[in-house]
């Protein structure tokens, strides 16, 4: 992990450190820029944490005149969108990829760990001694947390990444009044509805992620696994008993459930009206190795991945990025992580200049990525 971004910044690290524990922290701007557009009309987020990293090669990103130990065991399919394919593993995806945008070209240069990536997604920059940044959830809470609860997370937080430290889901030095909600009290669903989801985890919280929205949550974050350790996740490295998965788990359950549940959760939100009142964001925290392991898995690889958003604003049948022929670098249009964090930002209406003030006075930057044209149109200055 470097320290460039730290240079920018307009307090020194005995700053940071200090105020760092104390939690004590504004957003100027925000509540400025909220006083001067009260006609902004709220959206909302749901952040579907593919918790692990998924493989690229068996998602969204497959190579199918790879060799065998690149390509793995899955073919390519077409898609709704002309000229796009992704794995046959994501067949109810595959027919609604002309309702969202295609990301193929994720990446990031720090630490191989599932805690970078986190970090960065959740709350755009990484963790910089004690300082734990805020979950952009958290900052919608702080924001707009007055117009009910506006922040949770299903079924709780991570645990068992790998490395103790901090995973970028919760409040960070904003303090404890801002960490996410964890429901327990939501209503039951029609046998119809629920089917639809898929009786299984990823179907049973991508249903509660929609209950929430319906409710007023403004933010949720899903972890479709919340321990990699010893379970079957994305984390697919294929060495129990600490990492089981296979490509074989990821072919016969990941996937399919995670088709069957993001398809439902989509198809839910048009037919409710709040598809265009809401972002959906399917990420992980990294990719997976373009070779298959001697254990039948593939290993950590930050270097190239993809993800898929979809909802309010967010333009329809779209591919941004390139990789390789073996899906191991980025190509054409990189993005980065914190890309992602800034454009969530944009799209529920925080202004990019908006500002984290610390008790004794000092600022830093909410974030300093700019959101992505491709999601947001060139005109980011507008909110």
């Amino acid at each position: 992990m470097n320290d460039s971004a730290s240079k920018s910044e307009s307090v020194t690290r005995r700053d940071f450190l200090r105020v760092g524990g104390m939690g004590v922290v504004g957003l100027k701007l925000a509540e400025k820029a909220r006083a001067m557009h009260p006609s902004h009309k709220p959206r909302n987020c749901i952040l579907i944490q593919l918790a692990g990293g998924p493989s690229q090669l068996e998602t969204f990103d497959p190579k199918p005149e790879a060799p065998r130990e690149i390509r793995g065991p899955l073919r390519s399919i077409q898609t709704s969108i002309p000229s796009v394919s992704i794995s046959e593993s994501l067949p109810k995806i595959a027919e609604r990829m002309d309702q969202m945008t295609l990301i193929r070209s994720l990446s990031h240069r720090e630490a191989p760990i599932h805690e970078t990536g986190l970090q960065l997604l959740h709350t755009g920059r990484l963790a910089r001694g004690n300082i734990q940044y805020p979950s952009f959830g958290s900052v919608i809470k702080r924001i707009f947390g007055e117009e009910g609860e506006s922040f949770a997370v299903l079924p709780g937080h991570l645990s068992g990444t790998g490395v103790n430290t901090w995973r970028g889901q919760g409040a960070g030095f904003l303090g404890t009044e801002f960490e996410p909600v964890i429901p327990i009290d939501l209503p039951e669903e029609r046998e119809q509805i629920r089917a639809s989801y898929g009786n299984h985890r990823s179907g049973k919280l991508l249903l509660q992620a929609r209950q929430l929205v319906e409710r007023g949550t403004r933010v949720v974050v899903v972890n479709l696994y919340d321990q990699l350790h010893g379970e079957i996740s994305w984390d697919a490295h294929g060495q129990p008993p600490h990492s089981p998965t296979t490509m074989r788990d990821i072919v016969e359950k990941v996937c399919p459930q995670f088709d069957q549940a993001f398809a439902a959760l989509i198809d839910d939100l048009r037919q409710r009206g709040l598809f265009d009142q809401t972002v959906v964001l399917a990420c992980g925290e990294m990719g997976r190795t373009p070779v298959i392991n001697p254990f039948g898995g593939r290993d950590h690889w930050t270097r190239a991945f993809s993800c898929i958003v979809a909802g309010d604003g967010i333009p329809r049948g779209q591919v941004v990025g390139a990789t390789d022929a073996t899906a191991s670098e980025v190509i054409e249009r990189p993005v980065q992580l914190p890309e992602l964090t800034a454009s969530l930002y944009h799209l529920l209406g925080v202004p990019r200049n908006t500002l984290l003030t610390l008790d004794d006075e000092n600022e830093v930057p909410l974030i300093e990525a700019e959101p992505m044209p491709e999601l947001v149109g060139e005109q980011v200055q507008s909110v």
